[in-house]
């Protein structure tokens, strides 16, 4: 009788069981892309790694980046096996985003911005990395850069990681607040603003005493702003709330609206961060020293 009453409990429950089990994976799964889709648009990655041509698809590629050094296009980074990262493992990916390391073991360029990334924790790559593995796969090739010798050969580059890649995870700068902290995380491993707004010298080095500090007219990209908060050539005249709002709808104080490639940054990236995380930002970008660095005529 025993015996007979465990094995109908066990038909009875058992199913039951394993329902709930699929039911809580199933949501643990759910929660973690959304992380992941959360990260991967603080990362801004949909802006730089979908080319800028009518009906593109999103993260298959082929956005130009024009530097100095000649003209970058971006990888398709869908999950297809053949043209993307479909066949990619998770130590590949980290040794990308962070490294700037194929999977054939050769270098990224620096148009990648794995100098930023690299100050990422593993858990927030690992999150990007399973949300764009749950993407739709696309087939598309991935386009030649239109960069000249010596500066497309590849094995340069370990020369350049000497010289200006420093492998460190992001580390606050001495009395910043919580939200200081955390803005400076977006702002910087995530959001690799400094990426685009700061100088850089002839090798393609980032300037760091003048970081943020935007770039002239006279460069090969064109001008980006100073979003230090220096009130001559920066944004020390714009609130907090100015900035908060700027990062959601691309609006400025003076009701100008963004232009180029910021307006891709905004609308895919920023305008997705939660009001606190822009609030965060906002706060970390008053926090920084002010360089005096006029960027226009």
């Amino acid at each position: 009788m025993l015996n007979w009453k465990i094995e109908n409990r066990t038909k009875i429950w058992g199913p039951l069981l394993c329902l709930l089990i699929f039911n809580i994976s199933g949501q643990i799964n759910a929660t973690e892309l959304e992380r992941g889709k959360y990260l991967t648009a603080a990362g801004g990655c949909m802006a730089c790694h979908t080319a800028l041509e009518k009906g593109a698809t999103p993260y298959a590629g082929g956005h130009a980046l024009k530097t100095p050094f000649g003209i970058f296009y971006t990888p398709n980074i869908t999950p297809d096996v053949e043209t993307g990262i479909g066949g990619w493992q998770k130590s590949e990916f980290l040794a990308a985003l962070k490294q700037g390391i194929r999977p054939d073991g050769s270098h990224y360029f620096p148009a990648f911005p794995y100098p930023s990334y690299t100050q990422m924790t593993d858990e927030d790559a690992l999150s990007i990395f399973a949300y764009l593995k749950s993407l739709d796969p696309v087939v598309r090739k991935n386009r030649d850069h239109d960069v000249s010798a010596p500066f497309s050969w590849r094995w340069l580059q370990w020369g350049w990681k000497l010289l200006f890649f420093s492998d460190k995870p992001y580390s606050p700068s001495q009395g910043a607040t919580a939200e200081e902290q955390r803005g400076g995380y977006l702002t910087n491993a995530l959001g690799h603003c400094a990426e685009c707004h700061t100088p850089r010298n002839v090798l393609g080095g980032m300037v760091t005493d003048g970081a943020f500090s935007g770039v002239t007219k006279t460069d090969t990209i064109g001008e980006v702003p100073n979003i230090t908060p220096d009130v001559k050539t920066g944004i020390g005249d714009w609130s907090l709330g100015d900035i908060v709002s700027f990062l959601e709808t691309g609006m400025k104080p003076d009701f100008d609206d963004v232009q180029g490639n910021m307006e891709e940054v905004i609308l895919y990236g920023t305008s997705k961060l939660t009001a606190e995380d822009r609030a965060a930002m906002a706060a970390y970008l008053k926090s920084l020293p002010a360089i005096q660095h006029k960027t226009s005529k």
